[in-house]
Order: structure tokens, then sequence, then C-alpha cells
């Protein structure tokens, strides 16, 4: 076997065509180079070049702008109506003449723990107003027990998942 690579290359074979064919072949190709392009120029014979840049034609524009009459003026009068505003309820809570009748001392002292019966209650909101019942309870009011606005005990339970004020 031999290595392609340190051989040297085998040389061109002779052309086996004659050295007059050969120049017959460039003599027709060169005719017909010539003859396509006389054909291609007297076709072109009747056209102008192209010139390298475009002149302007001159333009004209009117324009006819009709300005209408002013018409006129209508002005509609709206009076102002008051905004409402909040209105400020003040109620105070009348509390009831002291009972000095006969029954003196005779169950004015009983341990019965509610508050007195005019909604006075000891435990507040930071607002300053008494718990009612199903409202939440702060927590330092936890397990706390007062009265809510009508006298009525209430206690502060856990109950459903948060502290609530219930009635006792």
């Amino acid at each position: 076997m031999t290595n392609a690579y340190t051989t040297p290359p085998a040389p061109r074979p002779v052309d086996a065509r004659p050295l007059r064919r050969r120049k017959r072949v460039w003599l027709g190709g060169s005719g017909l180079l010539l003859t396509g392009a006389l054909i291609v120029g007297a076709g072109n014979g009747d056209q102008q070049p192209v010139a390298a840049e475009a002149k302007p034609a001159p333009t004209v524009t009117a324009t006819v702008t009709a300005t209408p009459e002013p018409a006129p003026t209508v002005t509609e009068t709206v009076k102002a109506k008051a905004k409402p505003r909040p209105t400020v309820t003040v109620t105070r809570t009348a509390r009831p003449a002291a009972d000095t009748g006969s029954d003196t001392g005779s169950d004015t002292g009983s341990g019965s723990g509610s508050q007195d019966a005019t909604g006075t209650c000891s435990i507040v909101s930071n607002a300053g107003n008494c718990y009612s019942a199903g409202q939440f309870c702060r927590n330092s009011d936890h397990g706390a027990v007062t009265t809510n606005a009508g006298g009525t005990r209430i206690t502060c339970v856990y109950s459903s998942n948060a502290w609530r004020w219930k009635y006792a």
C-alpha cells in the first residue's frame, strides 16, 4: 500500500482534442458575446439616459377655509346646594333621685355583686364607652367581669377563637 501524502501526484493527462478545435470554441464564444451586445445596444436607441438628480416640479395648492359665524352663547345658572355635614348628638343619662323612703337600709348593702341600675360600667373601652356582649376584649380584660350600659353583667371569655364579652 502506498502513502498518498509521501508520493508525488500523478501528471495530468494530455488533452485529447487537437489545438485547432480549442481555438474554434474560443472564437465561437467571443462571436456570440459581440452579437448579443449589438442587439441590446440597438434596442435601447430611442431611450434617453436617466439624469442623476430629479428636478422638482412646481406644485400649486389652493386652500379655502370657511370661518363659521359665532353662535349665541347659552348660560345656565345653577344654585349651589349646601353640603351635608355630620351632626353631633350629645346624650346625657339622667340619674334617678335617691330613694329616702321607708325602706332605709334593708336592701342597700346586699352583696349581689352587680353595679347600680343606672348603667355605670366598671371597665370601659379606650374611647370611654361601655362594652356590650359580642364585642372583642382587650388583652388586659381577659377573664374580667363588668356590666354593659343597661346594667347586665358580662364576662370576657374565650369563644370562637377570640376573646369576647358574653352575658354572665
